[in-house]
């Protein structure tokens, strides 16, 4: 039996084009921020000893994520009882935009190592909320026959915006001629001007959203009354578990390949250097890459799901993916990793998409908001346990590969609870 809570409804283009920029304006967070240039800095310049920098980073995106993991279901349930999404959504983007601005002011030296955390914390919990009411729009503005190429092309642009804003921030800023700005590169003012890149670029690709998608109407119900009766929605949710089940079944199959998921972008250039001997360029070179061709998957397989469905794209790209991961961990010629790594590329993108399309299928209209705050829960909840398995793997057996292939184990425990997932509309074929 199919389940779907979407109804064919008529599609405002300008609307739907306008929502999926907002994918690619709140990528250049987690692209600039969080993975290639702010990282860096502060475990180099502001801590200044890249093992304790990367030590303190781990705590502070760990804290922060586990924070946004019980805050998600929370802020969905109110958002439900309010009915509104879109002053959420432009709050929490708000939130995110003056946090990045404001890393401009950490400064090279050891003393700013508070006000990088504090502000890099406010940008987390800006940018993941945000993405839980941006995520809940979807099924409102999309028809049912449509949702998965949607929720695909917009995951593939926001891997574009992401690779566009690092682009413009490499060429630009960090390696480009910055005297006309009057920057002081000995006080690194050329890489901290990309952090207000991020605000600017976050804030202006946003805009669309917030003037052209519709909104739900409101409920009239106060933010009091809101908080009240969101607690009692999740309460209720709870003792009706088993009615939800195989929404509860799908969020554990994602929380687990999820982990697997994100586990090959932690230790993916860890694996190159230490296994492959690649430079730090080179690896940068293979993020850039591997960035770009899971946009491209994202983008161009993203009318599959309209055809298969949801759970099925996730359990097509889990094959994808868990079989060029296997083969990344036999070859042994940086050629060969490269072509792996590519083929691996093409499907996370649309294992991510195809997720929130399932979601966005199966979640009650009156829960809406709250599903996929448990959405969001589900991708941090246990983000720790796949990077801490690796850890342990690689050091009980002093290799790599070994260590690197627990990835799999999350892989295909996601896929066999996946396969007890029933399908939504769209799994059978049309």
């Amino acid at each position: 039996m199919a389940l779907s809570h979407l109804k064919d409804i008529p599609e405002d283009r300008r609307a739907l084009w306008s929502w999926a920029l907002y994918d690619w304006a709140n990528s250049a967070f987690f692209t600039i921020i969080l993975t290639f240039v702010f990282a860096r800095y502060f475990s180099q310049s502001v801590v200044q000893d890249d093992v304790a920098g990367t030590e303190a980073w781990g705590n502070i995106v760990g804290i922060s994520g586990f924070a946004v993991a019980i805050l998600a279901p929370i802020l969905g349930a109110i958002a439900d009882q309010n009915g509104r999404r879109k002053p959420w959504l432009m709050a929490f983007t708000l939130l995110c935009v003056v946090a990045s601005g404001m890393l401009w002011f950490v400064e090279p030296q050891t003393g700013d190592f508070w006000l990088a955390a504090f502000w890099v914390s406010v940008g987390i919990l800006g940018a993941e909320c945000a993405f839980i009411f941006y995520n809940a729009m979807l099924p409102d503005l999309a028809s049912s026959v449509r949702v998965g190429r949607w929720s695909g092309w917009a995951w593939g642009l926001g891997y574009i915006g992401g690779v566009s804003c690092l682009v413009v921030a490499l060429f630009v800023f960090i390696d480009g001629d910055t005297s006309w700005l009057g920057l002081d590169r000995d006080n690194l003012e050329h890489v901290r001007a990309t952090f207000v890149l991020v605000a600017i670029w976050y804030l202006l690709f946003s805009l669309p959203a917030f003037l052209f998608v519709p909104d739900q109407p409101s409920k009239g119900v106060s933010l009091r009354r809101s908080v009240r009766l969101g607690l009692r929605q999740i309460r209720d949710s709870i003792r009706q578990a088993r009615e939800y089940g195989h929404i509860l079944r799908f969020l554990v199959a994602r929380m687990l390949y999820t982990d697997g998921l994100a586990t090959i972008f932690t230790f993916g250039g860890v694996y190159a250097a230490g296994t492959f001997a690649m430079d730090q360029s080179q690896v940068l070179q293979f993020a850039i890459a591997l960035n770009v061709t899971s946009g491209l998957g994202a983008l161009g397989l993203a009318w599959i799901d309209d055809i298969i469905g949801g759970r099925n794209t996730v359990l097509l790209a889990l094959v994808g993916l868990g079989s060029s991961a296997l083969a990344i961990l036999v070859v042994d010629t940086v050629l060969w990793f490269w072509v792996w790594g590519m083929i691996l590329g093409i499907f996370v993108g649309p294992l991510q998409s195809a997720s929130r399309s399932y979601m966005a299928r199966v979640a009650p209209p009156h829960l809406q908001t709250q599903m996929f705050g448990l959405f969001a829960f589900s991708g941090k909840a246990t983000a720790f346990a796949g990077p801490l398995l690796v850890g342990w793997v690689t050091a009980a057996t002093g290799s790599q590969r070994w260590g690197m292939s627990t990835i799999l184990a999350f892989l295909v425990a996601g896929f066999l609870i996946m396969l007890t997932v029933p399908r939504a509309a769209g799994d059978s074929g049309r």
